[in-house]
């Protein structure tokens, strides 16, 4: 599939897992919208891919756990470029900590990002997706298949994400529209608040999530991969 002149929307995208699958879409000829809340690192993330293309970018500050800001991305992605062909839905928070200690806010912080917020990019962009018989992309974990101690709320969250995937691609392929998860383990980016490192390398790196983005996107119409487990090849001790 040529993805020249198509459009997508990444969210999360000022850096880490979303900055590399903008810039892989843009380096494949499509025109994205990247979205953060932070106006001023998304501006500059889109400009620098922009500059390399030879797909345009855009910038929008928009917060996933906002609905309307959501659909006001949506339509910013549809007056640039006229369509919308692609979402990524990437944005994501971690807070790990254990259930008597884990306060009321940081639960609500990290169901509103990783799980409502996925629904409200979904919910604004799927009349669009339907015109354009587009692709949904959810990044999820594995956490959403393993969980462990200390993860109540993002194993919470990731195990609904896959749920979630799993359900709308149900609902929506009969529209053309085909949905995949991308389901990763340790992958290097600024997740855990450290800057990726020498020490990291035998982690997923970012670009790789963005290759394989690319692979779902140019997967023939007929074949839908719903569901892409990923891990390292080789973790410490292996």
């Amino acid at each position: 599939m040529d993805l020249t002149g198509k459009s997508a929307l990444v969210t999360g995208a000022s850096r880490g897992i979303g900055r590399a699958v903008a810039d892989a879409l843009a380096r494949a000829g499509m025109n994205v919208t990247l979205t953060a809340r932070d106006e001023q690192a998304v501006t500059a993330a889109a400009g620098e891919i922009a500059a390399s293309g030879p797909g345009r970018a855009q910038g929008v500050a928009a917060d996933v756990r906002d609905p309307a800001a959501m659909e006001s991305a949506v339509q910013r992605a549809l007056s640039a470029y006229g369509s919308l062909d692609a979402v990524v839905a990437n944005a994501g928070v971690g807070v790990f900590a254990s259930i008597d200690e884990m306060s009321i806010e940081d639960w609500q912080r990290t169901v509103d990002t990783n799980l409502s917020g996925v629904f409200y990019t979904v919910r604004a962009s799927v009349e669009a997706l339907k015109r354009s018989r587009g692709a949904i992309i959810t990044v999820g974990s594995l956490a959403g298949t393993n969980f462990f101690a200390g993860g109540a709320a993002y194993n919470a969250t990731k195990f609904g994400l896959a749920g979630f995937s799993q359900a709308i691609m149900l609902d929506l392929r009969k529209h053309g529209v085909k949905v995949s998860t991308i389901m990763p383990g340790s992958v290097a980016t600024h997740f855990s608040g450290d800057a990726p490192g020498p020490a990291d390398s035998w982690k997923i790196q970012a670009e790789d999530i963005g290759e394989l983005v690319l692979y779902l996107l140019r997967t023939p119409e007929r074949t839908l991969p719903s569901k892409v487990e990923v891990r390292p090849t080789h973790p410490p001790g292996s």
